[in-house]
C-alpha cells in the first residue's frame, strides 16, 4: 500500500510541472517577446517526450488555440500551416521518446525549427499575395524569413533546454526524495 502511495506522489509532482510548463509556455507567448522566441516549439517537443500519445498534439495546439483567441486569429490557410509545423515538432519528440539523448533532444529542437520555418513560409509565399508565384518569389519568402528562423532556432533553443531540463531536475530530485525516505523507513521498521 505504501508503495502505491509513493508512486501517486511521484506522478502528481510530474503532472504538476507539466502543467505549469504548459501555464508558462501558453503566458510566455502572450507577452512581448521577440519575433518567433516563443516556447511553442519546446511545449511540443516536450509533449512528444513525456505524454501519451492520444495527448501529445492536444497540448501545443490547445496552447497555441487559447493564445491565438488572445492574440488574435489570422488567415485559417496560415494558421493550419503553423499548428501542422508544431504538430511534426510533437512527432519528433515521439519519435525520439524512448531514446532521450541530449544531443537527439537538441537535434530534434533545430530539425523541428528548420521544418516550421519550412512549412510556414512555404504557406505564406502560397497563399498571400505578398510574393511572385515564381521559385524566384519562393526563394524571396525564404530569404526575407531568415531573421525570424534565427529567433526562432534561439528560443527553441533557449525554451527545450529550460523545459526539458527543469523537468528532469525535478523528476531526480523527486525520485532522490522518494528513495531516500523509503529507505529511511525500511530503516526505522527493521
Amino acid at each position: 500500500m505504501k508503495k502505491i502511495f509513493i508512486f501517486k506522489k511521484e506522478s502528481a509532482i510530474r503532472f504538476l510541472i507539466i502543467f505549469i510548463i504548459i501555464c508558462l509556455a501558453a503566458v510566455l507567448r502572450l507577452l512581448p517577446h521577440p519575433p518567433n522566441f516563443t516556447p511553442i516549439t519546446a511545449l511540443a517537443l516536450f509533449s512528444g517526450l513525456h505524454l501519451k500519445r492520444k495527448y501529445f498534439f492536444i497540448i501545443p495546439l490547445g496552447t497555441m488555440l487559447i493564445s491565438d483567441y488572445f492574440l488574435g486569429f489570422y488567415d485559417w490557410k496560415l494558421m493550419a500551416s503553423v499548428y501542422i509545423g508544431f504538430l511534426i515538432v510533437g512527432i519528433l519528440g515521439f519519435i525520439i521518446k524512448k531514446n532521450k539523448k541530449a544531443s537527439l533532444v537538441v537535434g530534434a529542437g533545430i530539425l523541428g525549427s528548420l521544418a516550421f520555418f519550412l512549412i510556414t513560409n512555404f504557406s505564406f509565399w502560397y497563399f498571400m499575395p505578398f510574393y511572385e508565384k515564381s521559385l524566384f518569389g519562393l526563394a524571396q519568402t525564404y530569404i526575407m524569413g531568415i531573421p525570424f528562423l534565427k529567433n526562432a532556432i534561439l528560443g527553441d533553443l533557449f525554451y527545450v533546454v529550460t523545459f526539458l531540463g527543469a523537468y528532469e531536475l525535478v523528476n531526480v530530485l523527486t525520485k532522490r526524495r522518494f528513495v531516500t525516505s523509503r529507505s529511511h523507513r525500511q530503516k526505522i521498521s527493521l
